[in-house]
């Protein structure tokens, strides 16, 4: 398949000019400075909204974002990092926030998503342009707003099973990218070899990200969530 422009990130930069690649669009370091002042002013948990905004910073405006332009893996490591890490944050510097809707169906949509840009098709038209680019990481940031901020207001055990049931789909979407035995992705048919990796190698190294040290961002929540079910109980065990 033959390759397609990048737009946003600019064309896939080399190892030896990658860490000079900068995003010095004015209009996404304007949004990102208001941004970050209203969600520090916003916050609760001032901790964690400076520590989403830095990573919103490490995503689009450090080198990253143009290495995702060679790398597949480079771009599902940052959609992993944008929903699975960044949302989460958000959620917790503004306890408030949250979107209409319950949790199951939060986290039917927020898997959805991450599965509709992650084929190849879908995938390949959001970088054909810098609307569809941001179409992409607007929905799937939204979509994983509204899953973690549902999770807080569902019951425990609905949150523990709808966290697991999203580590299983995220895990067989690696799984098949893993295992594809041809190379999928069209603008990186011919980004990968400087960097030392074939196509397929790349997509493979994307899949095992997604299948592997993704699905850990939703056990670990699982397993907090029901450590804090259980908390409760042990304190009164103790006590008794």
């Amino acid at each position: 398949m033959d390759p397609i422009s990048i737009p946003y990130c600019g064309p896939a930069p080399l190892p030896g000019d990658w860490l000079a690649r900068w995003t010095m669009d004015p209009v996404l370091w304007g949004a990102l400075a208001l941004g970050g002042i209203w969600l520090l002013r916003a916050a609760q948990h001032r901790g964690c909204a400076g520590l989403a905004i830095s990573c919103l910073a490490i995503l689009f405006i450090s080198p990253v974002c143009a290495l995702s332009s060679a790398l597949f893996s480079v771009r599902v490591a940052h959609h992993l990092l944008l929903t699975a890490l960044v949302a989460p944050l958000l959620v917790h510097a503004i306890p408030r926030l949250a979107w209409p809707g319950g949790a199951g169906i939060w986290a039917a949509v927020h898997v959805a998503i991450f599965w509709l840009w992650h084929a190849p098709q879908p995938y390949a038209f959001a970088l054909s342009s810098d609307l569809a680019f941001w179409g992409m990481q607007a929905s799937l940031l939204l979509s994983a707003l509204g899953f973690w901020s549902s999770l807080r207001r569902a019951p425990a055990p609905l949150a523990i099973g709808l966290l697991l049931a999203s580590m299983i789909g995220m895990g067989l979407l690696g799984a098949l990218i893993t295992f594809a035995g041809t190379p999928l992705y069209g603008p990186h048919g011919l980004t990968t070899q400087p960097w030392g990796l074939t196509p397929l190698e790349d997509q493979q190294l994307a899949g095992l990200l997604m299948w592997a040290p993704g699905a850990l961002f939703y056990l670990a929540a699982a397993l907090w969530t029901g450590w804090r079910l259980l908390e409760p109980r042990a304190a009164r065990v103790a006590g008794a």
